[in-house]
């Protein structure tokens, strides 16, 4: 979000595409991780859980040189793209084709040796010690976006650009490694603990991931690829700066709802299956109510923002793109919660067909809008293929999930109809740019925040249920200097968000994945 107001006005578009198409074709590489990060975190949650150190080091240890391997295949299918860069894109200035090559390799590289370092990342979050990875990875990506608005200041060009995102990245990957060693260095990771049983294990739990891993890249990796394919990289350049803020609104849900994954491993290993469906119901209505109270205001001012943020031109050319992806990303991230809760209780693999098929499809809606209407065609397909994916989740791959027991009326009534019920406020801009086509931007915010107060309230009163209203003002007190401890719910709390805290504690793994 901080970088491209830099870039934009740094860069002309055509250069802030190729750069953009840089990252995207670079961050291929990451997909080589197969799902193995999110493995270790649901198998060392699981493991503490039963008490079986072995295992855990085992599969950890199977991990980390299994990402080895990764990582060297990563580097040389880089080189052979960098080869055939200009041949794929044959849009791309001539003039900055061989500094995109370089700048490829330089930071696809770069992730290709962070991608061992994703193992201790998992190791953190298996442990509940999420904030160790938010931290370096954080630093790692605020240090490149400093290293790119310098150089970017200075007209440094792509390479000088890659060089530093290229060694923020590196230097992330060391620091994970040396924050693994001084503070989980008791789960080992050894040549001699790789072991052909773990390796089978991890096989058979990350084909699933994988297969989702490729459904996803169908779904949202491919973009920016084929706009670069079927547009002019002034058409990547507006279509990316769409991009960002619709990735940032999915990257925070996806790291919000992560969070979830050892404790649904926990209870998952509990067969808990009542409280995994209580969990889903609750976290798909918080979900639901963030993305609607960030993505429907953004929707109305969505010339404006872009406006104040990356100048007229972009607003102009990426308003439509930016509006098309907010209405896919509402109904795509209704699904969050129930895909990790599959994830932790390690029941993916029981709806493979879901992501193939949504995958697919976007994929074709975009290639076939991208043909005919160039970058906008690309986002309605993406729109299409979030319609798809929603629906196959509810007629085909929720009856399938027997782990996670709930009942559908609910889902519907409590996950996703109350918080659609309490962003209706918000439809006055809309209704009032029906009416009133020219309304003044002054107006639309007026109007934006009169319905997003009037949201709040309804979220307030009639979205939370009276445990989660006293909850978040007992939270609210602690947050407040000079405040008491939390007092900790009564053993049994039963309610929306309270099963995991209400589960008996059985070590302190547990008691920390109640507390998540």
């Amino acid at each position: 979000l901080i970088v491209p107001p830099f870039l934009v006005r740094s860069m002309n578009p055509e250069a802030y595409g190729v750069w953009a198409l840089v990252l995207q074709v670079a961050a291929y590489v990451t997909y080589l991780d197969f799902g193995i990060q999110t493995a270790v975190g649901r198998f060392v949650a699981h493991a503490n859980e039963r008490g079986d150190g072995g295992h855990r080091d085992a599969i950890a240890s199977t991990s980390l040189f299994a990402l080895v391997g990764s990582a060297l295949v990563g580097m040389i299918a880089l080189l052979l793209l960098a080869w055939q860069l200009p041949n794929i894109f044959r849009t791309c200035p001539s003039a900055l084709a061989g500094d995109a090559r370089v700048a490829l390799i330089l930071v696809g590289g770069s992730l290709a040796l962070g991608l061992p370092a994703s193992v201790c990342a998992g190791i953190f979050v298996g442990l509940l010690r999420n904030e160790v990875p938010a931290a370096i990875i954080a630093g790692g990506k605020l240090l490149g976006a400093f290293a790119l608005i310098i150089i970017a200041r200075y007209h440094g060009g792509l390479v000088l650009m890659a060089v530093g995102v290229g060694a923020a990245n590196v230097l992330a990957a060391a620091l994970m490694f040396w924050a693994y060693r001084r503070l989980a260095s008791d789960i080992r990771l050894s040549p001699r603990l790789v072991s052909r049983t773990a390796g089978k294990e991890l096989l058979g739990y990350c084909v699933s991931l994988t297969i989702w891993s490729l459904a996803m890249l169908l779904i949202q990796g491919l973009n920016t690829t084929i706009v670069g394919v079927v547009d002019s990289f002034g058409a990547v350049a507006y279509f990316t700066v769409a991009l960002t803020l619709t990735n940032f609104l999915a990257g925070v849900q996806a790291a919000i709802f992560n969070a979830l994954i050892p404790a649904a491993a926990i209870l998952g290993a509990r067969a808990d299956a009542d409280a995994l469906g209580r969990m889903l119901v609750s976290t798909t209505r918080y979900g639901m109510l963030l993305i609607v109270a960030v993505a429907v205001p953004l929707l109305a001012l969505a010339n404006p923002v872009l406006t104040l943020w990356v100048g007229s031109d972009y607003a102009r050319h990426a308003t439509p793109m930016l509006q098309l992806l907010l209405i896919a990303n509402i109904i795509r991230l209704s699904a969050v919660p129930y895909a990790v809760l599959l994830i932790g209780t390690g029941q993916q693999k029981l709806v493979i067909l879901g992501p193939v098929v949504e995958g697919i499809l976007t994929l074709l809606a975009s290639v076939i809008g991208g043909w005919r209407w160039g970058a906008l065609g690309v986002t309605a397909g993406m729109l299409v293929g979030g319609i798809a994916g929603v629906t196959f989740n509810f007629f085909y791959n929720m009856p399938r999930t027997t782990g996670i027991r709930f009942a559908m009326s609910t889902y519907y009534r409590d996950g996703l109809v109350r918080p659609l019920v309490c962003a209706t406020p918000l439809l006055i801009v809309p209704v009032a740019l029906l009416v009133h086509p020219q309304l003044a931007p002054n107006h639309r915010v007026i109007l934006t925040a009169v319905g997003t107060a009037a949201m709040l309230s309804l979220t307030w009163f009639r979205g939370l249920a009276p445990n989660e209203r006293a909850r978040a003002l007992t939270l609210a007190r602690r947050l407040l200097p000079g405040s008491r401890p939390l007092v900790p719910p009564a053993p049994g709390a039963v309610g929306p968000a309270a099963s995991a805290q209400a589960l008996p504690p059985s070590g302190g793994t547990t008691t920390k994945g109640a507390s998540a």
